[in-house]
């Protein structure tokens, strides 16, 4: 069963950003996600990396994810 609301892993409340970058980073077609921070500790890197990549795709207006 898919699961829009929360986190898989911390139970944390999921924002459309952090669907969208899951989508956008690991799998396109995922029904589970990661909060912006549990999908930094899993990719090793920074809540600030993650968030930079956010911006760069809602300003480059050529991703659906972020419209």
């Amino acid at each position: 069963m898919a699961n829009y609301e929360t986190c898989r892993k911390c139970g944390h409340k999921l924002e459309g950003d952090d669907i969208a970058i899951y989508r956008k980073l690991v799998l396109r077609c995922a029904d589970e996600f990661l909060c912006i921070d549990c999908l930094a500790e899993y990719l090793g890197v920074s809540r600030a990396a993650i968030e930079a990549k956010i911006r760069y795709y809602r300003e480059s207006g050529t991703c659906l994810l972020f419209r």
